[in-house]
């Protein structure tokens, strides 16, 4: 196996829609791939002791978190047949509504690109170290506990 080139995955704000729509367009050229799973997360308006989260603030221990991601993706290319896999996770203030999260693998068969995109999802929420602050309209905030 050819080891990947290491991608940056933390990027600045939330990941915009066209940004996730210009991934899928560049993979529609590449005739190898049978199918794509695709994971977004998105920040939610949760209840916390009766107030609503406004968005959600993250922040990385960020060359920790870079070859946490890069050992994940790593992993997922050794157990399962797969042609890519792009991931990137949002640092900084994320509103309710937006996307935090981009988990995009591509492989020639779907059990194979609906495994490894699950199992890149939860392996992040348990392996890398990005923290985030839910923010609530009076400015305060708790920290956002990861549920699985």
């Amino acid at each position: 196996m050819i080891e990947k080139k290491k991608q940056k995955v933390l990027i600045s704000g939330p990941i915009k829609s066209n940004f996730i729509a210009d991934s899928i367009e560049k993979h529609s050229k590449k005739t190898n791939i049978g199918a794509h799973d695709i994971f977004l997360g998105q920040v939610r308006a949760d209840v916390i002791e009766n107030k609503i989260v406004q968005a959600i603030e993250y922040s990385a221990y960020e060359e920790m978190a870079e070859d946490t991601f890069y050992e994940i993706r790593e992993a997922m290319f050794k157990k399962y047949d797969l042609i890519c896999t792009h991931i990137y996770h949002s640092l900084g203030k994320v509103k309710v509504g937006e996307i935090c999260l981009f988990v995009f693998v591509s492989a020639k068969h779907r059990k194979d690109a609906f495994d490894a995109c699950s199992e890149i999802v939860e392996q992040i929420k348990i392996n890398v170290p990005v923290f985030g602050k839910e923010v609530f309209e009076d400015e305060s905030f708790v920290w956002k506990k990861n549920t699985i």
